[in-house]
This record gives C-alpha cells, sequence and structure tokens, in this order.
C-alpha cells in the first residue's frame, strides 16, 4: 500500500467576490506533495500560484472567498475545518515564506521578538526557552552573530539576511510543509544559491515536503523533483523535473523555456519572448486558454483539452502536443 501524501490538492477552485462579478483565479488544480520532495509551481505573474499557496493555508479573506475542492494535509480536509482549528495549523503544520521580507517582517518589533512570538503561538514554552530556539533557529539558516542579530530590526539587515529570518521563523516550530513564494527574488546570485542550499539542506534534515513558486526556471532545475505549470489557474503541465525540461509538451512550456538566457548563446539574437499577455480573469475565453497566444491554435482549441496522461510521470493539457512535437521532430531533422 502506498504511503499517504503529505499534502493533495484535489479539484481546488477559488474564487473571488468583485464588483464585476465573480472570478475564479485558481480553476480546479490538482497535485500531490510528498514528505521529503520538493514540487515545485511555476508559470507568469498572474497565473495563480500565490493564490494557490495562500488557498492551502487558507490566508484569503473568506467573506468575499470562497473554495471549492479538498486540501487533504495527512488526510485532513483543511477546507473542512473551523478557523481556530487553522490557526493551529498556520505557521506551525504549515508555514509560508512570502515574497517580500521586508513587508513580511513588522518593522518596529526585533527580528528576535518575531520568531519568538512564532515559537511560543504554536509551542508551550518560556520566553527563555523560546528566545534560546530563537537563536538556535538563526544559527541554523546561516545568521552570523545570532546572540547579537536577535536584537536588530528588519531595516538593519540585507536582503539576504531578512529573507534567512523570514526562514528561521517559518522553520521555528519543525513545519511539516514549507510554502516558499519566490524565495530568492531580488536577490543576488550568490545569496539566492545560499538560500537554496538552506531550504534543501533542512528538508533533508526535517523530512519536509517543500512547494517552491517561481518564475525562476534555474530555481526548478536545482531543486525541485517535480512541476506544476500553470497557466490562468489552471494546470496544463506537469511532470519530473527532468521529463520537463528534456521533453516540455505544451507551447506555454515551450515557450518558458526558450525564454530562459543560454550563456553560449548567440548575443545578436534578441531573447525569445511569449507574444501577448496573461488575460484578465474577467476576459477568459472558453476553449484552451491559452489559445489566443499559441502558434498552433486552431478551431479545435475552442473546446477546453483535459489533462491527460503522456506517460506515467507526465501530464498535459493540450489537444496538440503530438502534432507539435512531430513538427518539431521534422524540422530538427531537416
Amino acid at each position: 500500500m502506498s504511503e499517504q501524501p503529505l499534502l493533495e490538492v484535489k479539484n481546488l477552485k477559488t474564487k473571488f467576490a468583485t464588483e464585476k462579478g465573480d472570478v475564479t483565479a485558481v480553476d480546479g488544480i490538482s497535485f500531490v506533495v510528498q514528505k521529503g520532495e520538493t514540487l515545485g509551481i511555476v508559470g507568469e505573474s498572474g497565473c495563480g500560484k500565490s493564490v494557490t499557496a495562500e488557498s492551502i493555508q487558507r490566508l484569503l479573506n473568506e467573506k468575499t472567498t470562497k473554495y471549492e475542492g479538498q486540501i487533504n494535509y495527512k488526510g485532513r480536509n483543511l477546507l473542512e475545518l473551523s478557523e481556530k482549528e487553522m490557526r493551529k495549523i498556520r505557521g506551525n503544520e504549515i508555514s509560508m515564506i512570502f515574497q517580500d521580507p521586508m513587508s513580511s517582517l513588522n518593522p518596529v518589533y526585533t527580528i528576535g521578538d518575531q520568531i519568538v512570538e512564532a515559537i511560543r503561538l504554536h509551542q508551550k514554552r518560556s520566553k527563555r526557552e523560546a528566545y534560546e530556539q530563537a537563536i538556535t533557529m538563526l544559527k541554523l539558516t546561516g545568521v552570523p552573530a545570532a546572540e547579537k542579530r536577535i536584537h536588530d530590526y528588519p531595516h538593519q539587515l540585507s536582503g539576504g539576511l531578512r529573507q534567512r529570518v523570514m526562514t528561521a521563523i517559518a522553520l521555528s516550530c519543525n513545519p511539516g510543509l514549507l510554502i516558499a513564494d519566490e524565495p530568492t527574488t531580488a536577490l543576488d546570485v550568490t545569496i539566492q544559491s545560499q538560500i537554496l542550499d538552506l531550504m534543501n539542506d533542512l528538508k533533508k534534515k526535517y523530512n519536509m515536503g517543500i512547494i517552491m513558486i517561481t518564475h525562476d526556471l534555474g530555481v526548478v532545475a536545482e531543486v525541485c523533483s517535480r512541476v506544476v505549470v500553470m497557466y490562468l489557474g489552471q494546470v496544463i503541465e506537469e511532470a519530473d523535473v527532468h521529463s520537463l525540461f528534456e521533453n516540455p509538451l505544451h507551447p506555454y512550456t515551450k515557450g518558458l523555456m526558450k525564454s530562459i538566457p543560454q550563456l553560449d548563446g548567440d548575443r545578436s539574437k534578441k531573447l525569445y519572448v511569449i507574444e501577448g499577455k496573461v488575460p484578465s480573469l474577467h476576459q477568459v475565453a472558453k476553449g484552451c486558454r491559452f489559445a489566443s497566444r499559441c502558434d498552433y491554435a486552431d478551431q479545435t482549441c475552442e473546446q477546453e483539452p483535459v489533462l491527460e496522461s503522456y506517460s506515467s510521470t507526465h501530464q498535459i493539457k493540450c489537444w496538440h502536443y503530438n502534432k507539435i512535437k512531430e513538427k518539431e521532430g521534422e524540422s530538427h531533422v531537416g
């Protein structure tokens, strides 16, 4: 009997009430995360990555948000829990590193106070014990002179150190699942590499599951074992990381791959771009959502494709992926 997934998202829909009417920001997505693995979720801004992360923790305003489907964490559907029960899970069993550490950290409290608050909120620790654990977490996340830095305010730290502090807060209660939303954005490449190595080391140490939300395919290649590609609120391709990079099937995924700058590429050529932009949620067309930007779209694409299996580890939502693959194969031969 196979082991129960740490997290299983089933046909999740997240709908917002707006002045122009209801919109569906996440539309019927499904995926699983196992203990000790890193799942990457990629796509352009506006494709639903962050809303997916916030939905898993039910962080959105539930007066204007409606969820459908299931979010099963260790076998419990989080959508059926009360707000009181969810508060015991957020920051404790499921933690999140947000995009911007400067806006996520409270500027009027020391970083020590903020880590201690997270520990004492979920664990029965005295203030002294919590401070000792906070120092341990800062050391674990690579913050130098942790005993001194614990008294600093966020503005006194560099971007890389603030990101490490956010990681320390997220890991302070030893969560089973860590959601990292663009954890390396705006960091220089050296600090990026250090943060990714740190997360990988901590994943192995605590056997955590990680959801890595990013637009950076280089990050995905470095740390993820499986990848979900999202477009306009839907999963359009899912595969193990090797299959996705060696054999991307969806035209959108192919476009993302072509957009990666190559060190040994021809510098006289312009960088590839996917023409057009992600439509507004108020202007979602019927059929394939990528059709308006796709070179292969035809009348068939007026009907919505289903997410089908290409192999045991690769799923694809496109009417024409076989035809595209054959055409590209012929052009390479030619």
